[in-house]
């Protein structure tokens, strides 16, 4: 019987955002996994931050951004297929106005 893995995965790659075109660069010390400019981001993991292991590939709108007491800003996502929710951290390079706009959804 294979385990499920849980632990994180580092991934900091470049990509293209299928969402908004805005070409998102690497930057030292991030693990990127939406958008810098709009936030959206796409359901590719499943347990495993960065694991990459889901089929549903959809769309994960931003949907709100929790603010923990202790910690980074993370940003709630929920993907538009198949309605799972999932949090990432804000990133240091992500748009203040988008995150600003983020902050005003409740």
């Amino acid at each position: 019987m294979s385990q499920i893995r849980k632990n994180f995965i580092h991934r900091n790659g470049w990509f293209v955002c299928l969402h908004c075109g805005f070409e998102n660069v690497p930057q030292d010390g991030s693990c990127r996994n939406h958008c810098a400019r709009c936030l959206y981001s796409r359901h590719v993991d499943e347990q495993a931050p960065g694991g990459r292991a889901i089929t549903c590939k959809g769309w994960m709108e931003p949907i709100g951004l929790d603010v923990p007491k202790k910690g980074d800003r993370m940003i709630r996502h929920r993907c538009l297929t198949c309605g799972k929710e999932m949090r990432n951290m804000v990133a240091r390079d992500d748009d203040l106005e988008s995150i600003i706009e983020l902050s005003r959804r409740i």
